[in-house]
């Protein structure tokens, strides 16, 4: 076992290497077992990883991707141990940690140094006006956090959540806040999926996917687009292998040429540690940043041409027009489509696109799956209109090997929202809410993650609460919004290990340090359990086993009903004490109040867990305003950038998940001891007269007149499609203005920034 960092590593001894045309393979496994045994020691992961994602363990704490029935030993991948190993890590930041570093001097420390530190041990206090944690009862944190929270009213308050809450915590933490009077329940759907969220619920009824991993097998035609499941969602190759297997052809859209993508070693397989792998991209379209949108209406243009041509052979007539409303409207639009909008938008050639749209005209079943790379522009609603446009025209919707499957991120965002973690709750949720706990909710709409912000901005937000995630490097606009968690009179964090929220504090501020997955959890009413769901719908059940890191450790569960105790008194109607000691009860009121969970306790005890009901899957029924699935017309603008100018898009390296970073290496595309990196293509390069290796400053502007900037980026000359770059968040979180967000789902656009490269000064 290593020691973590004294000192803050820099990028002095950064190394660019070629890119891999591969994944996974030997050098994953021997990667995994290393930051493993780094955090946790040679037994320690053994006994740890060997329970991942088993029907009898823990879930992973990374990504959402589901797990079949049949599973091995090692149901696990590099990025899923990484994760693991940071959470069962035996590092451990204690009381003296926070007598030795000021506030204001972890502000000055990278992300990388903060998360290697360890595990939180004890819950710990700013008071006003000093510059350390101290550390305080439970007691007494939760007595200072309820007076701060009664000082001011309901909606002077905001409460976060990430994505690895489980479902019981979820459903409490919006009891409480409901309870206190508010919806202002940002969570980090807001930032991902949201786009994904509001197109699907429109178009289909259901903001959720569509596919099982049995879909996937059965596909014939499989669409990857804008996203990365090489570094991502690991997991999720060995489905695209096996479907490769089975017949399926798979077509990967994206700026970068991902690894993932293009060869997989499967690790469980002598092929992939000894051979070759498997190809599974049978065509890589790159393209332009924002381009998408394009891509797929002059796809549907070129199919509705050859319905013209073969009438009959081509549009599932009966489909349409039994099941979806708005097909003329949609059909008149697209036949408009001007084909040099298209290719300048996708930066693509229309033989490429034919040639899609041949495979298309091939294929009976076919799936779109997506990630970041669509959700996060200002048209990214519309672009996940027309890609259900697309699938809509066959009746790719509600048939086998067939379907929509946006590829969730942390591994229960989804549940999350079905717990009703959302600011804009249905009517009929707050209804049965109110009726089960006799009160009567709050009706008016509340922050989302970019409203939170700009209230705490403005000085309209007293508290904030974060139920794990690190917020403040999640977010966009960085300075703003440090400025803004800085003007609140507390911020409480709920969290498993040190990261940035931590340093950027409200004028007071509280560390409730909590379980993680990997840990028992032993509450009055003996050992507990938590659910989650995951991207595919399924609920099932996450046991921890380890010993937890500290005595002092309280499970979500618990804290979240310790500050409610607090907060509404003894005499409350919510039994919270109850509750916290014996989570049957939070899952008995949940089947009363969320649809599908009808016998929740003893569904969820099935080895598999269960899969919730979804209409459009399950009897291609469209819980929409129509009550039929809708086609819908979506305008094509091509976004062009200002000469001299790229197209940035904000990407995760190999050794990071979402604003945790592992490592300071990006091995498949060929960095290694740096993430100060911008990648650019050759020719661009040329023309803006810079380049290679050279070191500058990314800077970008927006329509409020001010400018950002992220200093001393090396360049890195890379295959990116023409006039598009990439770098790492959090790092270039700051170039991203608070107030460029996509239409509808208000999610930042951090995957379409302009913005212009300066050589860096130097003094």
């Amino acid at each position: 076992m290593s020691k973590p960092p004294v000192h803050d590593p820099d990028d002095r001894e950064l190394q660019v290497g070629k890119p891999k045309t591969w994944a996974v393979g030997a050098p994953a496994v021997a990667h995994a077992l290393q930051i493993s045994q780094q955090q946790m020691g040679a037994r320690r992961t053994a006994l740890t990883l060997l329970r991942v994602n088993q029907k009898d363990g823990f879930d992973c704490p990374g990504c959402a991707w589901p797990e079949g029935p049949e599973r091995s030993h090692f149901e696990f991948c590099e990025n899923g141990a990484k994760a693991v190993a940071e959470e069962a890590t035996v590092r451990r930041v204690t009381p003296e940690f926070f007598a030795e570093h000021s506030v204001h001097e972890l502000a000055g420390k990278t992300d990388y140094w903060l998360g290697q530190q360890g595990r939180l041990t004890d819950p710990m206090y700013k008071a006003p006006g000093e510059d350390h944690y101290r550390p305080v009862s439970w007691d007494a944190a939760f007595r200072i956090a309820a007076d701060e929270l009664r000082a001011g009213t309901p909606d002077e308050a905001v409460f976060y959540t990430s994505g690895r809450t489980s479902n019981e915590a979820a459903f409490l933490y919006q009891l409480l806040v409901r309870r206190h009077g508010t919806n202002n329940l940002p969570d980090c759907s807001n930032m991902c999926h949201e786009s994904s969220g509001s197109a699907l619920t429109e178009t289909l009824g259901v903001g959720k996917g569509s596919v099982s991993l049995e879909d996937l097998y059965k596909a014939d035609l499989i669409l990857v687009a804008g996203q990365n499941p090489g570094t991502n969602h690991p997991r999720m190759l060995s489905a695209l292998e096996r479907a490769k297997k089975a017949g399926a052809a798979i077509v990967s859209v994206n700026p970068l040429p991902e690894a993932g993508l293009i060869r997989f070693k499967n690790p469980q397989k002598a092929s992939g540690v000894l051979g070759s792998g498997t190809a599974l991209s049978d065509e890589f379209l790159q393209i332009r940043l924002n381009g998408d949108l394009a891509l797929f209406r002059g796809i549907n243009r070129l199919l509705l041409e050859a319905e013209d041509a073969a009438p009959g052979t081509v549009l599932d007539r009966e489909f349409i027009e039994r099941h979806t409303h708005g097909f003329e409207e949609f059909a008149a639009d697209v036949r408009k489509t001007s084909w040099e909008d298209v290719l300048e938008a996708t930066g693509l050639t229309r033989g490429q696109i034919e040639a899609v749209a041949a495979r298309v005209l091939r294929s009976e079943r076919v799936i779109v799956c997506w990630a970041m790379g669509l959700t996060q522009h200002k048209n990214s609603v519309p672009t996940i209109r027309e890609v259900v446009n697309f699938l809509l025209m066959r009746g790719n919707v509600g048939r086998p090997g067939a379907g929509v499957c946006p590829v969730r991120g942390h591994s229960n965002v989804q549940g999350d929202r079905t717990m009703g973690i959302y600011e804009k709750p249905a009517a009929a949720f707050l209804d049965a809410l109110g009726a089960e706990f006799s009160f009567e909710p709050p009706r008016e709409h509340g922050y989302d993650t970019v409203e939170a912000i700009r209230a705490m901005r403005d000085g309209k937000v007293r508290v904030f609460m974060g139920l794990g995630g690190n917020f403040v490097a999640a977010t966009p606009d960085t300075a703003v919004t440090e400025a803004a968690m800085r003007g609140c009179r507390l911020t409480v964090q709920v969290s498993t290990k040190l990261n940035r929220s931590h340093a950027v504090t409200g004028e007071a501020a509280l560390i409730l340090p909590c379980l993680g997955r990997t840990e028992k959890d032993e509450q009055d009413g003996g050992a507990q359990f938590v659910t989650v769901e995951d991207s595919m719908s399924m609920v099932h059940a996450s046991r921890g086993r380890l010993a937890p890191a500290s005595k002092h450790l309280r499970s979500e569960v618990s804290i979240v009903a310790g500050l409610a105790q607090e907060l509404f008194g003894a005499g409350d109607a919510v039994e919270w004490t109850s509750l916290a000691g014996d989570y049957d009860l939070i899952r008995d009121h949940v089947s009363r109040v969320i649809p599908g969970f009808a016998d929740f306790n003893a569904k969820v005890r099935q080895p598999d867990g269960f899969q919730l009901p979804h209409g459009p899957r399950d009897s291609r029924t469209f819980p929409t305003a129509t009550g039929k699935a809708n086609f819908t017309v979506n305008e094509l603008e091509v976004l062009r950038v200002p000469a001299g100018s790229l197209l940035l898009q904000t990407v995760r390296s190999h050794d990071q998940y979402n604003t945790t970073i592992y490592g300071l290496d990006d091995r498949y595309r060929g960095i290694k001891q740096g993430r100060r990196v911008v990648f650019v293509n050759p020719e661009d390069l040329a023309e803006l007269g810079l380049s290679d290796g050279q070191s500058v400053d990314l800077v970008s502007s927006w329509s409020d007149g001010l400018t950002r900037r992220a200093a001393a980026f090396r360049i890195v000359s890379y295959a990116t499609a023409k006039g598009c770059a990439a770098a790492y968040f959090p790092e270039t979180n700051v170039l991203v203005p608070l107030d460029s967000t996509a239409d509808t789902s208000n999610t930042p656009t951090s995957k379409s920034v302009v913005v212009r490269l300066e050589p860096t000064r130097t003094e």
